[in-house]
């Protein structure tokens, strides 16, 4: 029993809570409760694409589709021939996907096809030189809205790796999607005009915003948390839920990389008895983030988290559920970018039947995964295999009494290494080799190429110079329409 462990509340004293937990999640979210809603559950791409083929294929008016990437390959082509048939027959289709993520696996051809088929083709935030600043802004969410009824969230774009290959042994992506009917896809809908306006480069007209059917599917409840940059909506409620959960948070992440506080936040849940659990990627497909996410092992072990490493192949999926109540599912990953600078798109659940369905996935994926623990000297290892069965039925301490840094990123180790201020174990090596040889090649470019490196420099001030001046001169003489 952890230290905060208290007396049992009355049925009355939770209901004021969840009425006061609600209100704190709106105002956090800035996104409201939204009742009378039908989710079903979608795992890995082979009940994703299916569901979202199916969908499409019935659509009459319209189809919304917004994606990271769309890959010119064998996946990429049938949904891209299955959109083009439907714009063939009079059913509007527009799709957005992001410049960044897109910039690679797909062909010019590709979308000139589409958009000669009739599809509403957008490329969000290309680079310009008017927006330095802005060109680091991301779409990075994964929504398909059908004819207003239908709507689907996940963490998966369009591509081949979400399928694998069996022939050649290659294991597809873990993900997991949702799929939606009801007043929330109200929400999706308008979350997507928002984006299509913003990538069209003007004000949203009233004939763009849809208007889909408010007519009740089911009895869930759900809030759609539409992140923009540096609103930070979601890392709002992800901190309320670390603090409010009182028995278990469980969470699977892509590309962990937590901020300081929200770090601090899970420590502090672990200490108080709450059973934390992060299942995240043992293979990545960004070897760094991997890397760096280690990095951060320890000081979550020694307060009591327990971090699990799938086995299989890339571990995409971006999901939570606590104290058997509260889920999430969508694009958004428990790192900076995600939370601050990118546009992403979750769906929340509040649902006892819908958060045991994500548990008994979540319990599912743990059998196809290696817990990580900490020897008697403090470095962190797999688990033994005769050790496993033991500790899944209960939640595993560290060492509470050694000290931690909490951030978790490239300076923790780097800044342990000038500082050392605890101890640096063999996880902290990689991220300290990288940066040491980062800096070494700048050192060694400034003093071979000090014309060059001169020349960068005031490529990169002038540019941003530019773009201050650009961004004075609009706010100072707006354009009148």
């Amino acid at each position: 029993m952890g230290q905060g462990a208290s007396i049992p509340a009355s049925p009355q004293e939770i209901g004021l809570l969840r009425l006061l937990a609600e209100q704190a999640f709106s105002r956090a979210a800035g996104a409201p409760l939204i009742p009378g809603n039908d989710v079903r559950l979608l795992k890995d791409a082979a009940e994703n694409y299916p569901a979202w083929m199916e969908a499409i294929h019935s659509a009459k008016k319209s189809v919304d589709f917004e994606t990271y990437f769309m890959r010119s390959d064998k996946i990429g082509y049938e949904f891209a021939a299955l959109l083009e048939s439907k714009a063939r027959q009079g059913v509007r289709i527009r799709l957005i996907y992001d410049w960044f993520g897109a910039r690679s696996g797909v062909s010019f051809r590709f979308w000139r096809a589409l958009r000669r088929a009739g599809v509403e083709v957008k490329c969000f935030n290309p680079p310009r030189l008017s927006d330095l600043f802005e060109t680091l802004w991301r779409d990075h969410r994964k929504t398909i809205v059908v004819d207003g009824r239908i709507g689907f969230v996940s963490g998966l774009c369009v591509g081949q790796r979400w399928i694998g290959n069996p022939a050649r042994g290659v294991e597809p992506w873990r993900d997991t999607g949702v799929k939606i009917e009801g007043p929330a896809v109200i929400d999706l809908a308008r979350a997507f005009a928002r984006m299509w306006n913003s990538s069209a480069g003007q004000e949203a007209a009233s004939g763009e915003m849809p208007a889909p059917s408010a007519v009740p599917a089911g009895d869930i409840a759900l809030r759609i948390v539409s992140s923009e940059p540096s609103m930070a909506g979601l890392y709002r409620l992800d901190l309320l839920i670390a603090s409010l959960a009182r028995k278990s948070i469980w969470l699977t992440d892509a590309y962990f990389l937590g901020t300081p506080s929200y770090v601090q936040s899970l420590r502090a849940a672990a200490f108080d008895g709450v059973d934390v659990r992060l299942l995240l990627p043992r293979t990545s497909d960004i070897p760094v983030v991997r890397a760096m996410s280690r990095v951060g092992y320890r000081t979550l072990l020694e307060a009591g988290v327990r971090i699990f490493e799938w086995n299989g192949s890339m571990l995409h999926a971006k999901t939570g559920v606590a104290d058997g109540r509260w889920s999430r599912v969508g694009s958004t990953n428990l790192n900076l970018a995600s939370w601050m600078s990118n546009y992403e798109l979750d769906v929340v659940v509040e649902d006892e039947p819908f958060a045991a369905a994500m548990a008994e996935m979540y319990v599912e994926d743990l059998e196809h995964s290696t817990e990580i623990v900490l020897s008697d000297k403090a470095r962190v290892r797999p688990i033994e295999r005769r050790a496993r069965q033991q500790l899944s039925k209960g939640s595993h301490r560290g060492s509470a009494g050694r000290a931690a840094a909490s951030v978790i990123v490239m300076g923790n180790a780097v800044g342990a290494a000038v500082r050392t201020p605890r101890l640096l174990g063999p996880a902290e090596a990689p991220i300290m080799l990288i940066f040491a040889a980062l800096l070494l090649i700048m050192a060694a470019l400034a003093i071979l190429f000090p014309l060059a490196w001169s020349i960068i420099l005031a490529i990169v001030f002038v540019w941003t110079s530019l773009t201050l001046f650009f961004k004075a001169f609009r706010l100072r003489f707006p354009v009148k329409k």
